[in-house]
């Protein structure tokens, strides 16, 4: 069982930042694949990136457009989001999701709201 608690999200005018943080307790948390997802109101999950356990970086381009770049800190079993040049279509409720491998995110945080202003 992994435990993950999200933190970071808020309410940031349009072009500016915010680092979202993933964290868990279990020391093993450096062995697994790890995600970010949102969910805007009305609209489906959307998949925003991923980092695997060597620190390797998948990106939905789509979304990202070069502005997000997820990183780990395996001495603290903290993933991160860093988010730049965020715009109002960036409001959402943002997941990260946790897994042995990529196709399975077994484990779920509960989310943490960004709201961007325009």
């Amino acid at each position: 069982q992994v435990r993950l608690a999200e933190s970071g999200g808020g309410l940031v005018q349009a072009g500016g930042s915010l680092r979202l943080s993933c964290a868990a307790a279990e020391r093993t948390f450096g062995s697994y694949t790890v995600a970010w997802f949102r969910q805007a109101p009305g609209k489906e999950r959307e998949f925003i990136a991923r980092i695997n356990r060597s620190g390797a970086p998948t990106y939905n381009a789509d979304s990202v457009k070069g502005r997000f770049t997820i990183s780990r800190d395996f001495a603290k079993t903290t993933v991160y989001l860093q988010m730049n040049s965020l715009e109002a279509e960036d409001t959402a409720v943002y997941y990260c999701a946790a897994g042995l491998l990529p196709g399975a995110l077994n484990y779920w945080g509960q989310g943490t709201q960004v709201t961007v202003s325009s």
